[in-house]
């Protein structure tokens, strides 16, 4: 398991002072840079470009570094508040999300029928109600949590554009440069499908990004689980992992060789996990249970990821809190 809280706060304080990549916290070790695209352990992995994006916005916004920090400090104090007593933590958060369809062929037009079909996964993933979350190891499922956040779907933008694909600089939130600009994304969650490339399923901004491209990005041949969904990730857990990340969790191993995702309750793991994994996976000397490769915010199958921890819940219901980055989404 995770450092105590203690320990876990002054890492977090200095988690955003350095890439992710290249972070060393407690004990572990440095290892080479880590990256969130495709991988030469899987002959089909899962592709997250969240920490690249997170990367270059750092490099290109000299004020970011200070309020990711600012944020991990909030986030550190409400849960040794939380800790003590469950203030905060009780009461369903109602998300509304806004689609943003950019396509230049008919498949990639998703239908409502698949849209929708990414809101009702997203209801029962993060309320730990999806049928699969049965499948979690016995050991593990006491850490099983239902984050009490519902999805609801505002609306759906469409347009169609000559653009093959989009890369991942950003240039689908921005109508100057052939996609689609943002719809109050102080109140909504918005999402972008359209087609990424390289390999890359998704990516998402973190808390504290600028709000004209804030929201998740996903291709729309892993956006929900009906119409042109393609396997292994075709169960609509690329939006709930990527989702995760808009919510302020980091991937489960750190991004870093047995790193910290600062979440006290997820086991220290070595790295990414890909395809389904045989329980148990130990690494990293984290004990006979070994790593929670089927959290949503490991690299697995979307047929072998099904749940969320109760840290990971502490730690995304302090952005909603008084004073959190995503507070005007719980006034």
């Amino acid at each position: 398991m995770k450092s105590k809280l203690t320990t876990l706060g002054l890492s977090a304080l200095t988690f955003f002072a350095v890439s992710c990549s290249d972070v060393k916290l407690e004990e572990q070790n440095e290892s080479p840079k880590q990256t969130d695209a495709v991988s030469s352990l899987s002959t089909n992995p899962r592709g997250c470009a969240t920490m690249d994006v997170f990367n270059t916005q750092l490099k290109a916004d000299a004020s970011l570094q200070q309020r990711m920090d600012e944020i991990e400090r909030q986030t550190y104090n409400f849960a040794v508040k939380q800790k003590s007593s469950r203030v905060g933590l009780t009461g369903t958060i109602t998300i509304p999300v806004v689609v943003n369809v950019i396509y230049k062929t008919a498949a990639q037009n998703i239908s409502q029928a698949q849209i929708q079909s990414q809101i009702d996964v997203l209801n029962k993933d993060f309320s730990a109600t999806n049928t699969d979350v049965s499948l979690t190891p016995t050991p593990f499922a006491p850490l099983v949590s239902n984050f009490e956040l519902k999805f609801v779907l505002a609306g759906v933008v469409r347009k169609q554009s000559s653009k093959t694909s989009w890369g991942t600089a950003d240039a689908m939130k921005s109508s100057s440069s052939g996609g689609i600009d943002a719809t109050s994304p102080t109140t909504n969650l918005n999402i972008w499908v359209c087609n990424i490339g390289g390999g890359i399923l998704g990516y998402a901004q973190f808390p504290g990004g600028a709000p004209a491209t804030d929201g998740v990005v996903i291709s729309p041949t892993y956006f929900g689980n009906t119409g042109s969904v393609t396997a292994p990730f075709d169960k609509g857990r690329t939006a709930t992992h990527e989702i995760g990340h808009w919510l302020n969790l980091r991937h489960i191993w750190g991004d870093s060789n047995c790193g910290n995702d600062l979440v006290a309750d997820t086991p220290t793991q070595q790295t990414s996990n890909f395809g389904c994994p045989a329980f148990p996976h130990v690494t990293c000397s984290n004990g006979a249970n070994g790593d929670l490769f089927m959290n949503y915010m490991d690299y697995v199958n979307d047929a072998c990821m099904f749940m969320f921890t109760a840290g990971q819940k502490t730690r995304t219901r302090a952005i909603f809190q008084a004073g959190g980055a995503r507070a005007s989404f719980n006034p």
